[in-house]
């Protein structure tokens, strides 16, 4: 098999790039330059795969949004009660603080990217689903885990999810997920609490 064989295809390169440049740099400091000599390809090859740095951003936060879910799925799968399925939320967001970065933790990427967008853009509507996704997810443990009292699982799940993104910013500014724990042991002292 010979080199380019074994190689990775340009799109995955240039989105494995775009991962770590946009994360460690910030979108808007960013150049598609940076990205295409990280990825070790042509530019054209960029915009071969990405019609344009919009469409690449799009893609990058999509798949931060799928790496997320990965983790929390690592997580429940192995969750034996709904009280620690809701609290595979939090342990996903610590996986997420405790992966390799090159340059440190610097908090959620998604929002650090929310955070660089003009409002209106449709990435900061991506992130926003995002997060609605996860207080989802946490009313849907949380009506598991209150199955007489089902309407108590949306205002919980909101004060939870305010609960994680908190740690989460604070996590972030600290560069480790020890915020995360803490806030996952508060939430899991109110867990206990309700039932």
């Amino acid at each position: 098999m010979s080199e380019i064989q074994k190689r990775p295809p340009a799109y995955d390169r240039l989105m494995q790039a775009a991962m770590e440049l946009f994360y460690n740099h910030g979108i808007s400091a960013t150049g598609i330059d940076a990205i295409v000599a990280r990825a070790g390809v042509a530019k054209k090859s960029l915009y071969n795969n990405f019609t344009s740095k919009a469409d690449l951003v799009s893609q990058y936060l999509e798949a931060r949004h799928a790496e997320w879910l990965g983790l929390y799925e690592a997580r429940v799968t192995t969750a034996q009660t709904a009280r620690t399925r809701t609290l595979a939320v939090f342990d996903a967001y610590q996986d997420h603080a405790e992966l390799a970065y090159e340059n440190g933790f610097r908090g959620c990427g998604l929002l650090n990217a929310a955070a660089e967008l003009e409002a209106g853009d449709a990435g900061r509507a991506a992130v926003r689903r995002h997060k609605e996704e996860v207080e989802r997810i946490l009313a849907r443990h949380l009506s598991d885990l209150l199955p007489n009292t089902p309407e108590r699982a949306a205002p919980i799940a909101a004060h939870l999810a305010f609960l994680l993104e908190g740690a989460m910013a604070r996590a972030g500014l600290e560069g480790d997920s020890r915020q995360l724990l803490a806030a996952r042991a508060m939430a899991d002292d109110m867990l206990k609490a309700l039932t």
